[in-house]
């Protein structure tokens, strides 16, 4: 299980990334854009995903991964239990949301040219 501290200790490595508690949720955030967050009771994580290969991560483990809200379809966004994940693999979508709001040059910097 993943808890809070393991999110924000992975979140607040990446660079340019800030953490704002907006209407009691954890945030983190490039700028205004933000890329993942927490629910009010901690046990889902929300983060940023290819809007075109969202359908295939949730149908890959419905209990692990939801869909957000209606409201929020619009967003590239998906939900995970945090109780499902381990750390690595919590470690792995939140430095994925993050490359989606970054500069290439950025991404280079801080995780090396084959990540890209």
């Amino acid at each position: 299980m993943v808890t809070v501290a393991d999110v924000r200790a992975v979140a607040l490595s990446l660079p340019r990334t800030t953490e704002h508690l907006i209407r009691d949720r954890v945030k983190f955030r490039v700028g205004q854009i933000v890329y993942a967050a927490l629910s009010r009771d901690e046990t889902v994580l929300g983060f940023g995903y290819p809007r075109e290969e969202r359908e295939a991560l949730v149908a890959s483990d419905p209990v692990k991964f939801a869909f957000p809200s209606q409201s929020d379809m619009r967003f590239q966004w998906v939900h995970a239990s945090m109780a499902e994940l381990d750390v690595e693999e919590m470690t792995e979508l939140v430095i994925g949301a993050w490359t989606m709001c970054v500069p290439k040059k950025v991404i280079r910097a801080h995780l090396g040219e084959d990540y890209l």
